[in-house]
């Protein structure tokens, strides 16, 4: 048995971990690489005002308008599940993208190593650690096996808004895996994200709030009624529900109140250190009992307090009386135009978009699908104003080319160079600013809600170069994954889509279509295939080589021209600031 100490002291499992042992597991692991070559700078990410609102979009369905749908809720396109989209209506592929995917399997022991001297007590390789009992000086590696299955999940993803709606989540609903170390918390903090992503708002919050892992990381199991703990009282007010928006008028009186109601929720501990899940629960002994007064901006509501196990009841009351302030759907529809529309929100937007938004979410009982369907079927959401007007953040940059250009595994069955794959392209995420599973603070990535930067905070002369690095490494030298093995792109086949290949301005076209965030002007199309024509101004020059390949893919000399040419070509491409443009 545990004393009522361990019960409600968050740090009760891990005073053992050190700074130094957290930041071990976040080094950036690999090669130190030459400067490129950056050849354009960013364009401005400055939208022009646009009066389109919520009516249905009715224009023309067209590659345009499927890329920046897909831009939007993918990371990144593949040239098949562009196609797949093309053939419905704009009305059905809507549909089709806000499709629900199934659960994946499990994060597994992929660390257990030898060479490395690791090996885990409690969890074979190749076994799952989501029930395993608490793995001490294991956590960390269970926490990077963890960032390895969400980078896996993105990678693998359906043709759906199931993952980047889970980001947006995540984003918004935070914990620190690194903060809370325990991986078996921060996994169902995640399956939390995902069984409620498309649901109900209220419904996930209740969720959020006595999820283990938010429970530690926000103090809520330290919260008592001899010194009630402030902390998440304030972030579901200020961060979750209701924002800080100029007519979000909670008090601190307001803040205090909350933290009483709170009083007495914990989790488990003992089911930390044992096998199986971990649950929370209500504990009588640590709740304050007295009533609790709110402002006017909550309509004066007294909450009654009450006793023994009645006392929980107190938490659905807290929320019924948020839910019931109408800045709630306000906040979170300006949250999802934020991520999914655009950065900044101007008079016309709040009035023709949020405005109405927010009646659908509060019509529909804070469901949110509804409000993603209301707002992917748009007018305004379709407005070419839209489209390439966000800078794309590092998941979108990284994991997005990486779709498109299809990469390919070296051996998708060896189950530790998978996870070393995954893992390297997280810590290139985090050297771009943004590592997954351990946003900067609690009110995630400043892109999201720091004025005026938003977006534009994700490139820096750092992210920027890092950014260029990874691209080029995947169409040159191979995307570093361990000095043993690097993976390229395998540009012939991607070219192999199109559908005239050996015509270099059509098939440049057509890559920078699926690629970029704009189109690209006939110039700027021109330039590219000077590249690839090296010096040469016929286009027979690179149909001559493409046609030899073809009818000889054996040849080696054939096959370096091709490969060597397409190399320049799309270096050349992806380093204008249109591939930075979403």
């Amino acid at each position: 048995m545990f004393s009522n100490d361990h019960e409600y002291n968050p740090d009760a499992l891990r005073p053992h971990v050190s700074q130094e042992v957290i930041d071990s597991f976040r080094k950036v692991k690999g090669p130190k690489l030459g400067s490129p070559k950056i050849t354009n700078t960013i364009k401005s990410t400055k939208r022009k005002p646009i009066g389109t609102g919520l009516a249905e979009y009715s224009g023309e369905w067209n590659m345009d308008t499927a890329l920046h749908l897909t831009r939007r809720t993918l990371f990144g396109v593949k040239k098949t599940e562009l196609d797949e989209l093309l053939a419905l209506t704009m009305q059905d592929a809507v549909s089709k993208i806000l499709i629900q995917s199934e659960n994946p399997t499990a994060p597994i022991n992929n660390y257990n190593s030898a060479e490395d001297g690791i090996e885990d007590p409690h969890v074979g390789f190749g076994e799952t650690w989501i029930e395993a009992p608490h793995g001490d000086s294991y956590e960390g590696q269970r926490i990077v096996s963890l960032k390895s299955w969400i980078i896996g999940n993105m990678i693998n993803q359906e043709a759906n808004i199931t993952e980047k709606l889970i980001l947006f989540w995540h984003n918004l609903l935070v914990t620190e895996s690194f903060g809370v170390f325990t991986g078996k918390l921060t996994y169902q903090y995640f399956n939390v994200l995902r069984n409620n992503a498309f649901g109900n708002f209220k419904t996930l919050i209740k969720a959020f709030t006595l999820d283990p892992a938010a429970l530690v990381y926000l103090n809520g199991n330290s919260n008592i009624a001899e010194s009630p703990d402030e902390n998440y009282a304030r972030e579901l007010q200020e961060l979750f529900c209701v924002g800080k928006g100029e007519n979000s008028k909670y008090t601190e009186g307001d803040v205090q109140a909350a933290a009483r109601v709170l009083t007495g929720w914990g989790l488990k501990w003992e089911q930390v250190i044992d096998y199986g899940s971990v649950e929370s629960e209500f504990r009588p002994w640590a709740h304050d009992t007295s009533d609790k007064q709110f402002s006017s901006f909550y309509g004066d509501k007294i909450i009654k307090g009450k006793t023994g196990d009645e006392g929980s009841q107190e938490l659905d009351e807290l929320l019924d009386m948020i839910f019931a302030n109408n800045e709630v759907a306000l906040y979170i529809c300006r949250r999802l135009y934020n991520f999914f529309v655009f950065s900044e929100i101007d008079e016309a937007t709040e009035a023709n978009v949020i405005s109405p938004l927010a009646d659908i979410f509060r019509s529909n009982n804070y469901e949110i699908l509804p409000v993603l369907e209301a707002l992917f079927k748009s007018e305004h959401f379709f407005d070419e104003a839209n489209r390439g007007a966000v800078l794309k953040n590092p998941v979108d940059h990284l994991v997005g080319a990486w779709r498109a250009l299809e990469m390919q595994y070296d051996n998708p069955s060896d189950i530790y160079m998978l996870a070393r794959t995954h893992l390297s392209i997280q810590w290139g995420l985090a050297g771009m600013g943004m590592e997954i599973a351990d946003p900067p603070s609690v009110a995630g990535w400043p892109a999201y809600y720091q004025v005026p930067q938003f977006d534009k905070s994700w490139i820096t002369t750092d992210t920027i170069t890092s950014r260029a690095l990874r691209v080029d490494s995947m169409l040159f030298w191979g995307f570093w994954v361990t000095p043993e093995l690097q993976i390229k792109a395998d540009l012939i086949s991607f070219i192999s889509q199109f559908d005239n290949p050996e015509l270099p301005g059509p098939m440049l076209e057509q890559a920078a279509h699926l690629l970029l965030g704009l189109p690209l002007s006939v110039e700027a199309i021109g330039n590219i295939k000077a590249v690839l024509l090296t010096g040469q101004t016929a286009d027979f020059y690179w149909t001559a080589a493409w046609n030899d390949y073809i009818n000889d893919p054996t040849n080696d000399e054939f096959k370096l021209i091709v490969e060597t040419r397409l190399k320049i070509a799309f270096q050349s491409m992806l380093q204008l600031g249109e591939f930075q443009l979403m």
